[in-house]
């Protein structure tokens, strides 16, 4: 199988590392032999048709913070996409919810190249979720978008294969672990959100600019996508109503406690309803979760409520939701 990587950042760098720990397990386990054909970046794209050699790729992105001095060429992309020649394109750019560019353009590009798509890029798929879905299905390709939510948490894949039979009816849950994380250190310490974010940052738990998670884009992203890929919702991002966690103080914190509860950052979907606030959680509820875990709830017609826990980031946990997705495609004969 022949990929290309667009996108070597954390998300790029990890499965690189993924792809050369698992080299031999994924033919000896699945027969699958992956070739990475290109890697581009935003300095440019490194080509080889036999192969780009990801050790050397890893070595020269610590030294140069690019990879275009492995050598490549200044060849954008989304150029890669449309000249390369491969079977599957993973698309791991960063997250832009204003847009969805650049990750938007080159899942399209591929896509009506022929070429299957995994991401783990939200943005696009907040935005434009149907019409990425549409151009899949019209060129006849795979569209593959497991890692854009909950990280290694199998939440699309266990909704819409393992309980095909049921219907989804709603959905709620974590989706943002640097947000549970400051809650959870403010409830165990009664700790103002402006200390334990600043804690949070230090451990690069939470970013430099901490508003995509605490004021809840991040988990408003995922749960636009759980909504269309699960439940048929066609929503996008701009039909969320949001509110975030900057006004939760230590006060509201200590009547949540001895009340029996708990302040957590949920998402929910309910008849087409999509909302992000924080709510009073029972402490012995399942999305009473601690720190960066993640917990989905499902409730399904047959199988009932279903509960998920499981990382929700990090860029090893990410890829091991990439890696499910290809060896997905190449199993169902996409590449044979």
């Amino acid at each position: 199988m022949r990929v290309q990587l667009i996108g070597f950042g954390n998300i790029g760098q990890g499965l690189a590392r993924v792809l050369l720990e698992k080299e031999k397990y994924l033919e000896k386990r699945h027969g699958l032999k992956l070739r990475v054909v290109s890697i581009s970046d935003i300095s440019g794209t490194v080509v080889d048709e036999e192969g780009v050699d990801l050790k050397r790729a890893l070595e020269v992105v610590e030294r140069e913070k690019k990879i275009i001095g492995y050598p490549g060429e200044e060849m954008s992309g989304l150029e890669a996409i449309k000249t390369v020649d491969a079977e599957v394109v993973i698309e791991v750019t960063p997250s832009n919810i204003k847009t969805g560019e650049p990750g938007l353009s080159h899942m399209l590009a591929a896509m009506k190249r022929g070429k299957h798509v995994v991401t783990s890029n939200k943005g696009p798929l907040a935005l434009e979720f149907k019409k990425l879905k549409e151009t899949a299905e019209k060129k006849g390709v795979a569209f593959r978008f497991e890692a854009s939510v909950g990280g290694a948490m199998p939440l699309v894949n266990l909704a819409t294969e393992m309980l095909s039979g049921d219907e989804i009816y709603a959905i709620e849950g974590i989706l943002n672990g640097t947000t549970n994380y400051i809650l959870s250190r403010m409830t165990k310490e009664e700790s103002p959100l402006e200390l334990v974010l600043r804690e949070a940052q230090e451990l690069g738990i939470a970013e430099t600019d901490p508003s995509y998670d605490i004021d809840g884009v991040d988990t408003a992203s995922k749960l636009v996508i759980l909504a269309n890929a699960i439940m048929g919702v066609d929503a996008s991002y701009r039909d969320v109503k949001i509110q975030g966690i900057r006004k939760i103080t230590p006060e509201a914190i200590k009547l949540a406690k001895e009340d029996g509860y708990v302040i957590k950052l949920v998402g929910e979907v309910k008849n087409s309803h999509l909302e992000v606030a924080p709510r009073l959680v029972p402490v012995n509820h399942p999305l009473n979760v601690d720190g960066v875990l993640n917990v989905a709830l499902l409730r399904a017609d047959i199988a009932g409520d279903i509960t998920i826990v499981g990382k929700g980031a990090g860029a090893r946990e990410t890829n091991s939701a990439i890696l499910s997705d290809v060896i997905s495609i190449w199993k169902n004969g996409a590449c044979l």
